[in-house]
This record gives C-alpha cells, sequence and structure tokens, in this order.
C-alpha cells in the first residue's frame, strides 16, 4: 500500500440534501493496480457510453441497421462504381455479336471466353482460359489455381461490401468480448456536411462508426442475461466464489468437524426439493388493525427497503378500498404493507409457535392471489409488488420463491431501463429504489446460493442512487428514512467486492499478492463507517444496543471484516508455522476479532430478523466454523478469548439455530452440521490433551 492512494469519504448525512451532491461509491481499485501499487485515484470501474438516440429519447438501433443497409445498397450502384473501375462480364455481347473486336485490331483477342475464372485471374484483371487443374497464368505462376462455385458471381461492389460487413462484424465481437474497455466514442464522428464528396473510405468509416455507438447504447451483457458481469464491475457477486458458510468444510481442521462431506449444492437443492408455501382461501381481511399495522410498516420496515412512497399511501389506500382489495397494483400494495406491518409487531418468526400462522400471513395471502395478474404487466409498480411480496417471503424464510419473484422483478425492470421514456419522469425515484432493492436481494442470495444471475446488475453503474420522494399535498404516512438504505448499498458493493476479489474463480491465493488486496479492502470498509451519518454510527464497544439499525450495521460490518481476512486463517490451518509472519498473525487477530463480535451476543441478530434472518442465520455459522477450527489450532487459539467463555459462545449458536431448524430444510441442515460439528470439536480437543 502506497500513501498516495487518495481517501476519499462518502458522506451519507448529506444525501438528503441533494441528490446529486450525494455518492456513496467507495473507491475501489482492480486487483491488478492494488497488487502493481499504481497510483491512480480508487475508482469503481464504469463506463462512459454514448448513447445514440432518437429524437424521442428511445435507442434507435434498428434505425442505425437500416440505414446502414441503405448506405450499403447505395454503394455497389454508386459511390463504389464510380471509383472503382469494374471489370465487366461481355459474355452477352459477344453472343450478339460473335465478330465483335476490341477498339485496336493490332490485339487479337482470342474467340473462346473461359465462363468463369479463378481467383488469382480475378485479382490481377486478367483473361482466364478456364483451363483445369490450372489455368496458364496459374501455371507461369506456379501458384493455387481456385475456382469459385458456379453460380455465384460477385462484381467489385459486392466483394468491397462484404468486406466491410465482415470488419464491422468483427468490430461488433470484439465490442461485446472486449467489455474491459472504455467505450467513449465521443468526438469521433466523421465530418458530414458535405455528403456529396464523401469518399467510400470515409462512409464505410461512418457507418462503422454509428454502428459501434449502437452496440455501445446497449448494456453488454444484454437484456435478462444470465451471466457473470464481473469483467466490468467488480462491485458485482461474481458468478464462480468461495464466500458461502459449507466451502469451510473442505478446509484441513475444519472438515474434521463433519462425518461426512459436504456440497455447497446442498443448500440449493434442499430448498428446491421444499414443500410450496400453503396459503389459506379465506378473504375475509380484518381491517381493524390497518393503522398499527400501517404505522409499524413506516416505522419499523420501510427503513430496510424504502420503496414505499409515504406521501402517495393515503391515495393508494383509498384507492385499493374502493376495488374491495381485489385488483390492481395499488390494492396489492397495500395489502403486501399490512403484510409486513403485522410481522414486525410480532418479532422473529423463530419465535412464533410452529401451530399458529405467522403475523401478516392472512394479508400476504389476499395480495398472492393478485400477483398473477400483475406478472403481465410491465410497469414500476407491478415491480413495485413483487419487491415487497419478496421482502415478506424473506420474512417467512423462503428464499427460493423469493428468488423467483425477484427474477421477474428483474426482467420488468431491465426493459423498463433499456429505454430512457419508459419510466414517467414521476416513477423515477420509485424505480430507482425498487432496482437497488432487486440488486440487494439477489447479491444476497447469490453470495450463498448458487443460482443464475438475472443480469439486473448491468445497470449497476447508470441508475441513480434514491434522493427522496417529492412531497405531495397528502399528509405522509410516515417518514421517508434513507440512511440506512442508502448505507446498505455501499457495504453490499464492498462485500460483492471482496467475494469478486478475494474468493472468485481465479483469484490470487498467496499471502504475498493477498496483503495489499485485504488491506485496501479494509480501508474502503473504515472509509464506509467513517462516511455513516451520525445517527447510523455504531459504537464499537461489545455492549449491545438498543437501536436496531445501529446493531444490524454492526454485525454487517463484523461480517464484511471476518471475510476480508479469513483467508489467513486458511494459511495457517495448512500450514502452522504461517503464523510466524507477523502480518498472517495481526489478520488473523482481526478476523477472529470479527467473528467473536458477530457471536458473542448472539441474540442481537434479532433486529434483521425482517430482512436478514435466513442471510444471518447462514453467517452465523459460517464465522462459527471458523472460530471452532482456530480453537483446533494451537497457534489460532491463542488469539481467541479464553476457552470457557468460547465454548459458551458456541453453546448459544447452537441453540439459537436449532430454533431456526423449523423454518427452511437449509437452516435444518446448517443446524445439524453445526450440533456435529461442536460434538466432534469438543472430543478433538479431550483427545489432543487441548482440553481436560
Amino acid at each position: 500500500m502506497t500513501n498516495t492512494s487518495p481517501r476519499e469519504s462518502s458522506n451519507l448525512a448529506k444525501s438528503l440534501s441533494t441528490r446529486r451532491k450525494f455518492s456513496i461509491s467507495i473507491p475501489a481499485r482492480t486487483a491488478n493496480e492494488i497488487l502493481n501499487n499504481n497510483n491512480p485515484p480508487l475508482k469503481t470501474p464504469t463506463y462512459s457510453v454514448k448513447s445514440t438516440q432518437s429524437p424521442n429519447g428511445s435507442y434507435a438501433s434498428d434505425g442505425i441497421l437500416n440505414k446502414a443497409t441503405g448506405r450499403r445498397r447505395q454503394m455497389s450502384t454508386s459511390s463504389v462504381d464510380q471509383e472503382m473501375p469494374l471489370v465487366l462480364d461481355n459474355d452477352n455481347d459477344s453472343e450478339a455479336n460473335p465478330r465483335k473486336r476490341g477498339s485496336s485490331d493490332t490485339v487479337d483477342y482470342p474467340r473462346r471466353r473461359a465462363t468463369i475464372a479463378c481467383e488469382i485471374c480475378r485479382g490481377r484483371k486478367s483473361r482466364c482460359d478456364g483451363a483445369k487443374p490450372r489455368c496458364r497464368l496459374c501455371t507461369e505462376l506456379n501458384a493455387d489455381c481456385i475456382y469459385r462455385e458456379p453460380g455465384i458471381k460477385l462484381d467489385a461492389g459486392d466483394k468491397l461490401i462484404l468486406e466491410r460487413l465482415n470488419r464491422i462484424e468483427g468490430l461488433l465481437q470484439n465490442n461485446i468480448i472486449s467489455s474491459t474497455r472504455s467505450l467513449n466514442l465521443a468526438g469521433n464522428s466523421p465530418t458530414t456536411s458535405n455528403a456529396t464528396t464523401m469518399s467510400r473510405e470515409d462512409l464505410v468509416a461512418r457507418n462503422v462508426e454509428t454502428m459501434e455507438r449502437s452496440v455501445s447504447s446497449i448494456p453488454i451483457a444484454g437484456l435478462g442475461t444470465w451471466m457473470n458481469n464481473s469483467q466490468t464491475n467488480i462491485s458485482t457477486m461474481p458468478k464462480v466464489h468461495t464466500t458461502p458458510a459449507l466451502h469451510l468444510l473442505q478446509w484441513p481442521m475444519i472438515r474434521d468437524l463433519v462425518s461426512r462431506p459436504y456440497d455447497p449444492q446442498n443448500l440449493l437443492q434442499l430448498e428446491l426439493s421444499r414443500e410450496p408455501l400453503h396459503l389459506g382461501t379465506n378473504l375475509n381481511l380484518d381491517l381493524s388493525n390497518t393503522a398499527a399495522f400501517v404505522q409499524a410498516f413506516f416505522e419499523r420496515v420501510n427503513v430496510w427497503y424504502a420503496c414505499v412512497n409515504p406521501y402517495t399511501w393515503t391515495s393508494y389506500y383509498r384507492i385499493a378500498l374502493s376495488h374491495g382489495f381485489r385488483e390492481g397494483p395499488e390494492s396489492c400494495i397495500v395489502l403486501l404493507v399490512l403484510a409486513l406491518g403485522a410481522a414486525s409487531l410480532g418479532g422473529s418468526i423463530s419465535q412464533i409457535p410452529r401451530d399458529k400462522d405467522p403475523p401478516g400471513l392472512a394479508y400476504f395471502g389476499a395480495a398472492w392471489g393478485l400477483i398473477p395478474g400483475l406478472m403481465t404487466r410491465n410497469n414500476t409498480l407491478s415491480s413495485q409488488c413483487l419487491v415487497l411480496a419478496s421482502a415478506y417471503l424473506f420474512y417467512l424464510v423462503r428464499p427460493l420463491e423469493a428468488w423467483t419473484l425477484l427474477s421477474s422483478t428483474s426482467m420488468k425492470l431491465q426493459l423498463l431501463l433499456s429505454g430512457q421514456s419508459r419510466i414517467p419522469s414521476h416513477s423515477k425515484e420509485l424505480s430507482e429504489r425498487v432496482y437497488w432493492n432487486a440488486l440487494l436481494f439477489e447479491s444476497d442470495l447469490l453470495a450463498e446460493l448458487d443460482l443464475p444471475h438475472s443480469g439486473i446488475v448491468q445497470f449497476e453503474e447508470t441508475v441513480g442512487l434514491p434522493g427522496g420522494f417529492e412531497e405531495e399535498e397528502d399528509e405522509p404516512a410516515g417518514r421517508d428514512e434513507l440512511w440506512y438504505f442508502l448505507a446498505e448499498i455501499a457495504l453490499r458493493r464492498l462485500l460483492n467486492r471482496v467475494s469478486h476479489m478475494i474468493y472468485s474463480k481465479g483469484a490470487t491465493t498467496s499471502i504475498a499478492a493477498l496483503e495489499p488486496l485485504a488491506a485496501e479492502l479494509d480501508f474502503q470498509l473504515t472509509q464506509w463507517y467513517e462516511g455513516l451519518p451520525l445517527p447510523l454510527q455504531f459504537p464499537h464497544t461489545r455492549v449491545p444496543l438498543s437501536n436496531p439499525v445501529q446493531t444490524v450495521l454492526r454485525l454487517r460490518y463484523f461480517a464484511c471484516r471476518t471475510i476480508i481476512f479469513r483467508p489467513y486463517i486458511l494459511a495457517v490451518l495448512e500450514h502452522e508455522h504461517a503464523i510466524m509472519d507477523p502480518i498472517v498473525r495481526e489478520n488473523c487477530h482481526k478476523c477472529l476479532e470479527a467473528s467473536v463480535r458477530q457471536l458473542e451476543h448472539i441474540t442481537a441478530h434479532h433486529a434483521g430478523h425482517l430482512p436478514y434472518l435466513w442471510q444471518g442465520a447462514l453467517s452465523i455459522v459460517s464465522q462459527t466454523l471458523l472460530v471452532m477450527g482456530a480453537t483446533m489450532s494451537h497457534s489460532l487459539a491463542a488469539l481467541l478469548p479464553p476457552p470457557a467463555q468460547i465454548d459458551a459462545i458456541i453453546l448459544d449458536v447452537v441453540i439459537e439455530i436449532e430454533r431456526y431448524a423449523h423454518l427452511a430444510p437449509s437452516l435444518r441442515l446448517s443446524s445439524e452440521i453445526i450440533r456435529e460439528a461442536e460434538e466432534r470439536r469438543q472430543m478433538f480437543l479431550r483427545s489432543t490433551g487441548l482440553r481436560v
């Protein structure tokens, strides 16, 4: 790390004053820049794209292609013919007058003409006698004599067109493949003030550049492309990575804590085989507590998602009431708000008796009946409905069902965002919030499950950050809280960066190469914390916090710090002597301290039960396995708190995860793993004399 790296800090406290001044993009450098100790400013890789648009603001790629086709036809009949002398076949003329001779009688042309000519003769524009296997000229030149297939006759103009089309095709292919280069095409357009005097090369060059601009206006990943976009943006979740919790079961020492091998795909397979969600058919809704549920939503729920406008809530509710809550996106939104508000008042779903329905399930069931009609609508309100429904499914610990809805949301958003005129100005703020919710949800799922990427990440650099809803005449139903939402966007991007730079396929694993990466990522995490508004900045003390937002941010902070330094634990588990390196020892201590900080007050995770119960449970399992493995290493155990304290922490984790086991098959497996791991850990410690 050099001292010349700029220290840019994003100030979230100023986010609501003006949307244009606010920025949460944490400075980032590519792995190569960090490893090479380059000095350029830390920036998240972005595209500078000049999009070719029609006058109404929509992409005009079709028009560009049509115009290019029109120019191509003109080239073969006008400019090309005028500037290139063509060798014309005079066979028909010869047949009409076989005695016709050339302009000079001194030249004795053969009476017999070849109906075809070889490629050498065509290229030299000389007459070919058509002899096979080699004509006279090719025999004299000792060259390969190649004849074109009969029936294919191309003049010089056609050949020029084919040559230029091949060039254009190559440029387009390079444009798509070389996704790491800048696409800033500003200032490259040739002058076209006098089209009548443009040369053939200028005309073709203009066509090529026009085609390039049309391609650059289309996201490189393509609409709904399930692909890894990591080559273009290191702040996105890579397709192949080793971040998931079950990957730790392949580490030395830790793999001895289970009796059989586990594949990270096991969690996904269990969720795929899960029984479907059963909802009641009773549509008699109890609306007596709607005021309390709405208030709870805007006080306890919207802080996490920030995707319901408190200023338009009253109008939404009136429309839904007029429809009897049986049709339209407004009815669906109102029902989902009531469902989430009721859920927030009921506490963690892990504490709900199993024989009772989760709070808000009746409202969710009514909204679920409206979703099929909204799946075919491609607008912001239908996308908002699916995001809210996904939020309740996360509350029910149904990650795969939530992903299914989010995939549809992603398709809708990509369709809307691919044309600037498709989102009305009054819906722009809402569409941005819905977009970031979908992206955050998907990133959390991709961190643990090997799911297809929806392609929504390709718009990350172009979609603006939320800046506050415009105030309406109606009395707002609550406050428009944005601070946490913006902070979570920044932290999720950093978490994706960590997965991309350290845990993606092909990432460096050597300690020497890892040190500058870990230092840089840890610095960015510190910058993120220092950029938090004061009401969100959590203390680093070990005392439990009463503020749920601060509690969740602190847990997320330590989770990020753990995975930044986790490779150092692996290095020591593989080679115990690695701990002799002071940097390795220090970073192992940072990792283990962050892990313990997440586990020492296990019930603190209830603060984020609504958005993060499933993700939080898997994070708990991951950090616990890491601590367990450390206790089995003499050198790493010395970096941990006293054994009795660690044993108590692990026991609390085992009990807590067992409370989650009935909520999802993936959590049931996690509970079984952590229970067996603790039993085998105790046996190992006793057998090796590390524990009396």
